[in-house]
């Protein structure tokens, strides 16, 4: 089936926001739709311009018959997956737990993320 610019544009594609703290402002882009990029000095007008591009980015691939992937779809992503640690990081780990009464599983995620958050401070924002 040949989807239309109106499907297109009704999907959920992944926005990262990006600060720019080199010249100011905000640079907005979307991964699944290569080269749809704008910026603006402000986040709502850099993503109210994000939005432009978006349709004219679909647009433009519509009418010259590009292919347009679809958005990944978080579905396919269980929030689980397996991971083997050193048993020297289980015992610190299980130790912690104990000691702030909260499991293993909630702490490893909460250090994950502080971690990734500090890694990229101010790079991106997903919504």
């Amino acid at each position: 089936m040949m989807r239309t610019l109106n499907d297109y544009m009704a999907m959920n594609y992944r926005m990262e926001i990006v600060e720019d703290k080199d010249e100011g402002g905000f640079v907005v882009s979307f991964p699944e739709l290569p080269g749809c990029i704008t910026c603006d000095e402000n986040i709502e007008s850099a993503i109210a311009n994000a939005m432009d591009a978006k349709q004219a980015w679909l647009e433009a691939a519509v009418e010259n018959g590009i292919e347009i992937h679809e958005p990944d779809d978080l579905e396919e992503y269980s929030g689980q997956f397996k991971l083997r640690i050193p048993r020297s990081l289980h015992r610190s780990l299980a130790e912690h737990s104990k000691r702030e009464g909260i499991s293993i599983v909630y702490i490893f995620c909460l250090k994950m993320m502080q971690y990734f958050q500090k890694m990229i401070k101010g790079c991106r924002t997903n919504i």
